[in-house]
């Protein structure tokens, strides 16, 4: 399990990612100055930005998160909006730990086409490893 440290380390690599695109952050978690986003559907997510009209979804993911067996379903209900207008302006941001780069490209893989595109694998730092000192 990751200390609030560490998720907050994650979260500002992610909005870091999300600048550098030019997107202007709407809220995300861990802020002192925006609020946490609101759920999508019963599921969390870490940050929401917008550039011009387009809207992206920011979440990190574990270990574990990878390996849950539900994640595709996480992944497919929050690319897929409930309304048509906004449908192919939704960009999900997936940030991930770099050894674990290729596991999660894999498992995107196995998405269709259309829902792949609408995805970025963003690498986030590695979580120090604990000393014994």
């Amino acid at each position: 399990m990751l200390s609030t440290k560490e998720k907050r380390a994650k979260v500002d690599s992610l909005i870091d990612h999300l600048w550098r695109n030019g997107y202007l952050t709407i809220s995300r978690k861990f802020g002192r100055y925006l609020p946490s986003p609101n759920p999508v559907g019963n599921y969390e997510v870490d940050a929401i930005a917008k550039y011009k009209k387009k809207i992206a979804i920011g979440i990190t993911l574990s270990e574990e998160e990878l390996n849950d067996p539900n994640l595709i379903t996480k992944l497919n209900f929050l690319i897929h909006p409930r309304s048509k207008e906004s449908e192919s302006k939704i960009t999900l941001f997936v940030g991930v730990p770099n050894k674990l780069i290729i596991k999660a490209d894999m498992i995107l893989s196995s998405l269709k086409e259309s829902t792949r595109e609408k995805i970025m694998i963003v690498s986030l730092p590695e979580e120090k490893e604990k000393s014994g000192f």
